[in-house]
């Protein structure tokens, strides 16, 4: 979701509610060109299967406490609707901003930084992650808002199959890799680059550039795991 949006949801309920008026502008305008999404309702999106898309396609790029997510590249999303979850603005309320934001994404922002890749998912699947999304975000595990000064801490996923690990740690959103199925063109795509596997492990371990550290969200079990999966397929 483009930096725009932490900005916009913390404005007040009369405020947003004059946002919304233009966004159905907005939509009505793009319907004539038959480029728009129609209203989602939450119960049409299936929670647990837009988890592990969020994990695969944007968690390299957004913080979701939930998904175990803590990519930098894009705003935090549990702070970005925490504000929205205060002023009471409901769950649909913030599916509808994230289905939109999928569906018209700023992909090229004025600030220069990564923009987000427009239809990253597109119909049901898209549907599914709005719908995860909005069920969770602000929120802690008890589903009470988050408290910043104690923020939820991301879990570390379990597997230490590399092949998962590039899955569900998020890097499929932001790279190409062949063997993974991914066509991420936010970061370097790895076929090409070719990396060795002690440069994928201090490029997960440390980060670099818009590329988040993983140093504390994976283990080392799991960075050596997936340094060793990206190193031996990278370009095969």
């Amino acid at each position: 979701m483009e930096r725009s949006l932490s900005t916009t949801l913390r404005r007040r309920p009369a405020q947003v509610a004059a946002l919304v008026v233009l966004a159905l502008a907005a939509s009505l305008l793009l319907a004539a060109c038959g480029d728009t999404v129609g209203y989602t309702k939450a119960s049409s999106g299936d929670r647990i299967h837009g988890k592990e898309l969020f994990k695969q396609g944007c968690g390299s790029c957004h913080t979701l406490a939930d998904a175990g997510t803590t990519g930098t590249i894009g705003p935090n999303l549990d702070y970005a609707f925490l504000q929205s979850r205060k002023d009471g603005l409901g769950e649909d309320t913030i599916l509808q901003v994230v289905r939109d934001q999928m569906a018209y994404a700023v992909t090229t922002p004025s600030t220069g930084a990564p923009g987000m890749p427009r239809d990253i998912f597109t119909g049901q699947d898209a549907d599914d992650v709005a719908t995860y999304v909005a069920s969770v975000a602000g929120l802690d595990a008890s589903g009470q808002i988050i408290d910043p000064a104690n923020p939820p801490k991301p879990t570390q996923p379990g597997s230490t199959d590399g092949k998962t690990v590039f899955a569900t740690a998020g890097c499929t959103g932001c790279h190409t890799l062949k063997a993974a199925g991914s066509t991420g063109t936010v970061g370097p795509n790895l076929d090409e680059a070719k990396p060795s596997k002690d440069l994928v492990i201090d490029r997960v371990t440390n980060g670099q550039g818009g590329m988040p550290s993983f140093k504390g969200q994976l283990s080392e079990a799991q960075i050596q795991a997936v340094a060793d999966y990206v190193s031996s397929n990278a370009g095969t």
